[in-house]
Parts: C-alpha cells; sequence; structure tokens
C-alpha cells in the first residue's frame, strides 16, 4: 500500500486497515491543513472577545453552567485530559490503538474543530513511528464519544501517560524523548477536541467490517468444501432459484459456491446413483444464510464509512471568511459525538458473524457424525482407539454458544452520566468489542470447518468406481491441496489445536482465498 494521505473525507474502512498492517505513513493534505488553520483562528479571534464557548471558556458536561477566566483556559484542558483518563481494565491491542489514532486525526482534519494543525501531526507522527499509547479497553460508554479512550491517547502526547513497548508499559515522556518528539502543550479547545469522538468503536468497527468481507469468501469456500465432503448436490446453487429472490449477496453466495465446484467428480459420480432429492439446510441454504450475512455486511461498512469521516467533535466551529476578507465564524452545540450509528451497526454485524459460526458448525457436526455423513465415525479409521474429529466439533459448539450471548446487543441499553445532563448514551464502545470478540470467534469456526471437511473429503474422494480417487471442484480442491501441504491427514490421534491454529493462520494469512481464486477465478 502506498501512503496515506489525510483530508477527512476520504478514507474508507479498507484504506483505514490496510494503512494500519502496512504501516503505511500518513500526512495531511493541504487542504485539510487549510481548514483547520481557519477554524483555529476563528477560536483564537473569540478568544480575543471573551466570548462564551463550552468546552473553551465554561467547564464540561454538568459544568458547562461555570465560566472559566481566560487565564484558566489551558489549565482547563489539561485537567480535561486528567480528570477523563478513568480508565481500566486490559490496554488496547496495538492495531486497535493505531486505528485510532489514524481515524481521530482523520475527523479533526475535517476543519471544524478550531484545533491546531501541528497538534494533529503530532498525532500522526505517533502513528508513523509505530508509538503504541497505553489506553486502557473499558470506561466508554459511547457518547460524548470514547472520552476515557481518547484521553489517554492524549495523556500520552503530553507527557503524562504511557507508551506500550514489547509488552511494557513505559513513562511517556521517556519514550517520546527516545522518539525525538517533545509532548504537545494544550490550548484552547485542543483537550476537548481531541477527546470528543467515537473513534475507538470506529476503530474496533474498521476491523471488523473489513475482517468480515474475508469471511464471506471463507465461509463460501469452507461451505463448498463441506458441500463436497457431503456429497451434496449443487441444484441448490443454480442461478435461476436465487434470481427469483435477488437479493444481491444471495446470488453472490451462490456464484461463489457453483464457481468453486466446477467440475467436481465427486458431484458426477453421485449425480444419478445417491438417491438424494434435496441436501439438509445447512447446505441447501448456504446461499440465503450467507447472503443475509453479505447483505448486513455491506449495510455495516457503509455506515462505518460515513462515521470515519464525520466531524465528531462538539462544539463544531464553522469558519466563514465573508465579504471583508476577515475570517469569522459561528459555533454550534451539538451531539455528533454520540455512538449511537455505530452501535446499531456493531450489534448487527455481530449478530450477522454469529450465523456464519451457526451453520458452519451444523456443517461440521453432520460430517462427523456418520448416521447423516456416511463416512467414518468422526472421519478417523480404527475408531474407539481414535476419537478424530469428535472435540473438533466440541469446540466450535462453544463457540458458537459463546456467540449467542455475545450477540446480545449493547445498544439497547443506557445509563445516564454527568448528573443526568447526559441522559441517554449508546454503549457502542461495548457493541464494538463484542463485535471483536464474536469475529475472533468465528474466524475459529471457519478453521474448524476447513480442517473437517477436509478430512473428510479424504474419506469422500475414495468412494470413486473402481476405488479410483475422485478430484473436487477447480476450487475446492486447490484449497484441499494447500490444507494437505500444511497440515496431513488424520490417521490417528493428535494434538488438534495445533492443527486448528494452523488452519487459521492459512485462512488469516489469505492464502485460502489466494488459491481458490488462482484455480476457479475471482470470487465476488
Amino acid at each position: 500500500m502506498s501512503d496515506l494521505m489525510l483530508d477527512g473525507n476520504s478514507l474508507t474502512a479498507v484504506s483505514a486497515y490496510g494503512a494500519e498492517k502496512e504501516r503505511a505513513q500518513v500526512s495531511l493534505s493541504r487542504a485539510a491543513i487549510r481548514n483547520m488553520e481557519r477554524s483555529r483562528r476563528v477560536v483564537e479571534g473569540w478568544l480575543d472577545g471573551n466570548e462564551v464557548i463550552y468546552g473553551v471558556t465554561t467547564g464540561f458536561g454538568e459544568f458547562a453552567t461555570v465560566n472559566i477566566p481566560h487565564e484558566d483556559i489551558k489549565q482547563l484542558q489539561i485537567n480535561l485530559i486528567r480528570s477523563h483518563s478513568a480508565g481500566t481494565g486490559e490496554p488496547l491491542l496495538p492495531n486497535i490503538v493505531r486505528l485510532i489514532i489514524l481515524l481521530r486525526a482523520n475527523a479533526l482534519a475535517k476543519g471544524y474543530s478550531g484545533i491546531r494543525h501541528s497538534v494533529v501531526e503530532r498525532l500522526l507522527d505517533i502513528f508513523n513511528l509505530g508509538l503504541i499509547p497505553f489506553i486502557p479497553s473499558k470506561g466508554s460508554v459511547g457518547s460524548s464519544g470514547d472520552l476515557v479512550q481518547l484521553a489517554h491517547l492524549v495523556l500520552a502526547m503530553v507527557g503524562e501517560g504511557s507508551f506500550i513497548k514489547d509488552g511494557e508499559i513505559i513513562p511517556a515522556r521517556r519514550v517520546l524523548k527516545k522518539a525525538g518528539l517533545s509532548p504537545i502543550s494544550l490550548s484552547a479547545k485542543e483537550g476537548l477536541a481531541l477527546v470528543n469522538g467515537t473513534q475507538m468503536m470506529g476503530a474496533f468497527a474498521v476491523h471488523c467490517v473489513v475482517e468480515a468481507a474475508k469471511l464471506a469468501k471463507i465461509f463460501d469456500i469452507t461451505g463448498a468444501l463441506s458441500v463436497e465432503a457431503l456429497r451434496g448436490t449443487d441444484v441448490a446453487f443454480d442461478a435461476r432459484i436465487h434470481n427469483l429472490r435477488p437479493y444481491n449477496g444471495q446470488k453472490i453466495s451462490a456464484g461463489n459456491v457453483r464457481q468453486l465446484m466446477k467440475g467436481s467428480e465427486i458431484r458426477k459420480s453421485h449425480l444419478h446413483n445417491d438417491g438424494k432429492v434435496q441436501d439438509a439446510y445447512s447446505l441447501r441454504c448456504m446461499p440465503q444464510v450467507h447472503g443475509a450475512v453479505r447483505d448486513t455486511i455491506e449495510f455495516c461498512t457503509r455506515q462505518v464509512n460515513i462515521e470515519i469521516n464525520s466531524a465528531t467533535d462538539n462544539p463544531l466551529i464553522f469558519a466563514d471568511s465573508g465579504n471583508s476578507g476577515k475570517t469569522r465564524g459561528i459555533h454550534l452545540e451539538g451531539g455528533n459525538f454520540h455512538g449511537e450509528p455505530l452501535a446499531l451497526a456493531c450489534d448487527f454485524l455481530a449478530i450477522a458473524l454469529s450465523e456464519f459460526a451457526s451453520i458452519s458448525e451444523r456443517r461440521t457436526e453432520r460430517m462427523v457424525n456418520w448416521q447423516l455423513s456416511g463416512l467414518p465415525k468422526f472421519l478417523i479409521e480404527n475408531g474407539g482407539l481414535n476419537s478424530g474429529m469428535m472435540i473438533a466439533q466440541y469446540t466450535a459448539a462453544s463457540l458458537v454458544s459463546e456467540n449467542k450471548v455475545l450477540s446480545h446487543p449493547a445498544s439497547v441499553d443506557s445509563i445516564p452520566t454527568s448528573a443526568n445532563q447526559e441522559d441517554h448514551n449508546s454503549m457502542g464502545s461495548i457493541a464494538a468489542q463484542k463485535c471483536f470478540q464474536v469475529l475472533e470467534n468465528v474466524w475459529r469456526v471457519a478453521a474448524i470447518e476447513l480442517l473437517v471437511a477436509c478430512q473428510a473429503i479424504d474419506f469422500t474422494r475414495r468412494i470413486g468406481v473402481n476405488g479410483s480417487v475422485l478430484r473436487c471442484g477447480t476450487g475446492t480442491q486447490a484449497v484441499h491441496d494447500l490444507v494437505r501441504k500444511n497440515i496431513s491427514h488424520l490417521e490417528k490421534d493428535r494434538l488438534l489445536h495445533a492443527d486448528i491454529e494452523e488452519a487459521l493462520i492459512l485462512l488469516k494469512s489469505g492464502e485460502v482465498i489466494r488459491v481458490a481464486e488462482s484455480a476457479s477465478g475471482n470470487l465476488e
């Protein structure tokens, strides 16, 4: 990925995710710098005129009625950061912290926050140098944004917080000095501008929607492998069926499975002699279930792309040069920091991703259950002495059950804060972190289906005429070959944890998608 330039308007979940993963160098566009300079001049003009502005010349929240003397305005901003750095719990993962920094810089780059561009550039210095501020994971209620987490980020910038390096928490001043950076000094409005935003929930949401899109392809692949393993019919994936219920995701999923199974000798060998009319829902209804999840991912991605290019500060500064050429403006107090759009999206995405895992586990169960598959019990020779894939299905069932609990929406809850001034909170940070947990569980369910399906196919391929070994479809065979290059057939019991982890590596690395597409063409 090439270097990334932020303008506050054109960032996408994919480009943000890519910039973090590939360690791109990020900078501000000239237009962004001009816009930030204009709004900053407005704020400084108001200070000279002793105008009353929320969070600039007043306290915060319930203290909005308390006027702050001009000489205490800088102290107000650093006090805000210190008091709001009240997080607890384990620190956020480094990739999430880096996304928070990137997203906050992009929101400020819009030029509606009245912050100096040099402060935003310091954010990008931290990102570009790969520094990871210590940010506790707990404490946000998702309205007035992710105040706690963003305050801990700023606390590191001013030299009073900490950074994490190689698992060790190190005082910020020491890290900044070693990196050649000096602590920033906050001026009027800047502390508030830095903490008023939805960037922690946004960071989790970016990560989740991008990886969910990868999983949409992966479950079509593992599902197609399971159809092959169970000698299922491909009739259910016929385009004529899906054109009569033309949800976009459903049509894409059916097309992917057809493409992956094209030329399958397993399917041809059982076309007329297996007596099957239609398969169980977990096979037959894959396009309907996978497709509905795909459509949900698309909706959630659209919401995320809007959010990460939004001004989520309060108050917002609208600069207007006017006819005289002198920069003027107004400040509008509102609630763009409220996390409801992301809270609902993350809850919806968690529910949808859970359905990927739910239907996948049912396919896994059919393969290990000899009464349903016609294959050896738990897919192992010499059963009894060996347990085979028995407990792999247990693990998938456990993850699916955990997802059911995690899919209870956080966004339906609200606890008032700040003496009931902030009387409706989104709990979007909780929705986002739960969605991340669901996502990680779903990756592992996919790894288990991949592992089990390839083991089952090893047996299914032997059911050919005169003992010949049958080939899968072009795409499914390529994936089976990849798995067998890295994970051998289970001849007798061994440590399945290692096999599951290796399958997970193949999935997360993108190698499974790459070989499937190389063999059968690009998947949608």
